[in-house]
C-alpha cells in the first residue's frame, strides 16, 4: 500500500488540471476538479492498487472485473462522458446525452494532465490524442461532445498548447456572451408578452 505515492499523484494531477482550467477561464471547475478522489471510496482503492505509471482503477478492474472507484468517480464528475450516459426510452438503449462544452473542455484538460502524470518525460502534445484514438467512444458519447473533444486533441497535437488554450478561452467567452444574450432576450420576451 502506498498512501503518500497515491496522494502525490492525485494532488499533482488535480493541480495540473486546475492550472489548465484557470488558463481558459474555468475557475470553478478547476478548483472543484476530482475532489471525489479524496473520498474513502476512491482514495483507499487508489492506495491499494497504486503503481504510479497508470490509473489504479486499471488494476482494480483486472483483479475484480470492474472498478468500484471508477464507477464512483465517473458518476459524480461531469467532466467524464460516463456521467452523461442515460437510457433512451424511444430506442430502448443507453446513449450519450448532450454534454456542455465547458465539461468537454475539462475532460480535455483532464486527459492532458493524466497523460503528463503517467507518461512523465515521454509525454508529447500528441499523447492525449493517441490515448483517445485507442478508444472507441462513439457508442457512448454525444456526437457534438465527441467532435469537440477530437477537434481539441488534434489541435493540441498539431498546433500546440498555447494556440489550443487561446482558442478554447476565446470560444468559451463567446459562448457565455451568447448564452447571456439568449437569457436576456427570453426575459425581455416574457416581460413584453
Amino acid at each position: 500500500m502506498n498512501f503518500l505515492g497515491h496522494l502525490k499523484v492525485v494532488n499533482s494531477h488535480r493541480f495540473k488540471v486546475m492550472k489548465y482550467c484557470f488558463k481558459v477561464g474555468l475557475y470553478k471547475q478547476g478548483l472543484l476538479h476530482d475532489l471525489s478522489k479524496y473520498s474513502p471510496t476512491e482514495f483507499f482503492v487508489g492506495v491499494k492498487y497504486f503503481q504510479g505509471t497508470r490509473s489504479p482503477n486499471v488494476m482494480e478492474r483486472i483483479e475484480k472485473g470492474y472498478s468500484s472507484a471508477s464507477l464512483h468517480h465517473t458518476g459524480r464528475n461531469k467532466h467524464h462522458f460516463q456521467y452523461w450516459i442515460d437510457f433512451d426510452e424511444n430506442k430502448c438503449y443507453y446513449k450519450g446525452m448532450p454534454m456542455p462544452a465547458n465539461y468537454v473542455v475539462e475532460m480535455f484538460m483532464d486527459r492532458i494532465a493524466a497523460c503528463e502524470t503517467y507518461q512523465k518525460e515521454n509525454y508529447t502534445e500528441r499523447s492525449p490524442l493517441n490515448y483517445f484514438l485507442n478508444q472507441d467512444l462513439k457508442p457512448y458519447v454525444d456526437k457534438r461532445a465527441l467532435h469537440l473533444l477530437e477537434k481539441l486533441l488534434y489541435m493540441l497535437a498539431e498546433k500546440g498548447r498555447d494556440y489550443t488554450f487561446k482558442y478554447i478561452k476565446y470560444n468559451l467567452k463567446r459562448e457565455k456572451r451568447k448564452n447571456r444574450t439568449k437569457k436576456f432576450n427570453k426575459l425581455i420576451n416574457k416581460l413584453f408578452k
